[in-house]
């Protein structure tokens, strides 16, 4: 697989290459995984592109633990760290209002972001994720602080702010 991931990626060429990458995911090597997630998380829309593709795959492959992914996953700590609260935060907020319409499909397929999520997040177990999780409980705890533009900006309701702080506690 040629991945020519670099800082200046574009979102969709992320995912472009996200999902190559999972599509060939059974016939790459641990290190092979490593390099090609690790270039893809160099910067903030390469993994960008890389989780809001690897996250809602339905190929069964991204549920296979993978130390190569785990290493790459790594190597961006601060970027990392970010986007898969943020992608806790989201999913677990869309799984609410996607039950409020009926839409038990989807509900279903934010519920699987939130738990992959976990999942990674238990797996890398890197401070910069506890720090930010703490952040974000501060946050809506007191309904001002670092992540206060972000709720906002997504207008989460007091229900998808309750069942965000109980996910992640």
């Amino acid at each position: 697989m040629n991945l020519t991931a670099e800082k200046n990626i574009t979102f969709e060429e992320a995912i472009s290459l996200t999902e190559n990458f999972i599509n060939q995911i059974s016939q790459l090597s641990e290190e092979k995984k490593e390099t090609i997630v690790s270039c893809l998380v160099l910067s903030e829309n390469g993994a960008r592109g890389f989780f809001v593709t690897y996250l809602t795959s339905d190929n069964a492959m991204v549920d296979q633990k993978s130390s190569g992914i785990i290493e790459g996953l790594k190597t961006s700590p601060e970027i990392v760290s970010e986007l898969l609260v943020k992608n806790i935060a989201m999913s677990t907020a869309m799984k609410i209002t996607h039950e409020r319409n009926e839409n038990l499909e989807m509900s279903e397929k934010s519920a699987r972001v939130t738990q992959r999520s976990l999942n990674l997040i238990q797996e890398l177990s890197m401070p910069q994720i506890e720090e930010k999780i703490a952040l974000l409980l501060n946050t809506i705890k007191e309904e001002k602080g670092i992540y206060q533009e972000f709720l906002v900006r997504w207008g989460y309701d007091q229900e998808q702010k309750q069942s965000i702080m109980d996910i992640l506690r």
